[in-house]
């Protein structure tokens, strides 16, 4: 998978700034995706592509348990997104709905890693590239369950 970051150098991104409450009633995942990351940045949709991914901070996600985040963030065009750590809330339904990958990275790769690089991850060697700055760095490997479920597609697709 390759994709450009889009770097947000902070920690406690919060499901009420993926996705502002307002927008919880909304159905239509494209017009879902069209309010991603308002809450920090209100031309995020401008700036995404089809997929792209987040590069943030310690606990992404935190805050209230909506599924409705990592559905914005997906139907916006991010695949991914690489932090230093996750809201469990938020990781296990970004994996569970097969919506995005939360990629747990360490701290060199988080300060080496600048916006608008492009990236390739590769799930297999739990790698990811920089391909802009010619480095490579470790990512946190899924365990044996979430990998299981990713590569089925999602909790519901995944036979045990």
């Amino acid at each position: 998978m390759k994709g450009n970051a889009i770097k947000y150098e902070q920690d406690n991104i919060d499901t009420d700034v993926i996705l502002p409450g307002t927008y919880l009633k909304l159905h239509d995942y494209a017009e879902l995706a069209k309010h991603a990351m308002e809450g920090i940045d209100p031309d995020f949709h401008s700036k995404v592509k089809d997929g792209d991914y987040i590069v943030a901070g310690r606990n992404f996600g935190c805050g209230s348990s909506r599924e409705h985040a990592p559905i914005a963030l997906s139907h916006s065009g991010i695949k991914a997104v690489l932090a230093l750590s996750f809201a469990r809330i938020f990781y296990r339904n970004a994996v569970d709905g097969a919506f995005l990958l939360p990629i747990e990275i360490d701290e060199d790769a988080y300060k080496s890693i600048s916006n608008g690089d492009q990236l390739e991850i590769n799930i297999e060697k739990n790698t990811v590239k920089n391909l802009t700055k010619n480095k490579e760095y470790k990512m946190k490997p899924f365990s044996e369950l979430i990998g299981k479920i990713i590569a089925a597609g999602g909790l519901f697709k995944y036979k045990p």
